[in-house]
């Protein structure tokens, strides 16, 4: 059975390039250009294993698309990559830990990096036998991960 993702993304041609690079992985990308399109594509099409997330769209952003994905129970346990140009360290903290995205990708990425990303997130998802767990460390502070070499 081939591993469905959903790609929702305003763009026409990154939702193409991201079909181009998951395709090499052997992974069936679907793509909505709004998240109302999203919406309504889930309710009609079963067995989507990840979903592919841009926050940056025009008439519902991609944190009104989560929220609404989190609260349908037929949804709800799909994971989600955010995949955007929201590129400063409080945009990843807020996706990551705060909300609880399965992971958060910034534009530009490499091929490799995606295709890790969702890799990873899908054997995950397989090995827990739940969908949606995100596993992450805490963001690491500046410098406080490093012993200090003066002594007082």
């Amino acid at each position: 059975m081939t591993t469905r993702v959903l790609c929702i993304e305003d763009e026409p041609e990154m939702i193409e390039l991201i079909r181009l690079i998951l395709a090499r992985g052997g992974y069936e990308v679907l793509g909505a250009e709004s998240g109302p399109d999203a919406l309504e594509l889930l309710a009609t099409t079963p067995d989507i294993d990840l979903i592919l997330l841009d926050l940056m769209m025009p008439e519902m952003d991609g944190w009104e698309v989560y929220q609404r994905l989190k609260a349908d129970e037929r949804t709800r346990d799909i994971p989600v990559i955010v995949v955007t140009a929201k590129a400063q360290r409080i945009d990843r903290v807020l996706g990551l830990y705060i909300v609880g995205v399965d992971d958060y990708i910034t534009k530009p990425f490499s091929p490799k990096m995606l295709l890790e990303s969702v890799k990873q997130i899908l054997e995950r998802k397989k090995s827990d036998g739940r969908q949606g767990t995100p596993n992450h460390s805490p963001p690491e502070v500046d410098g406080a991960s490093q012993p200090s070499s003066e002594s007082a």
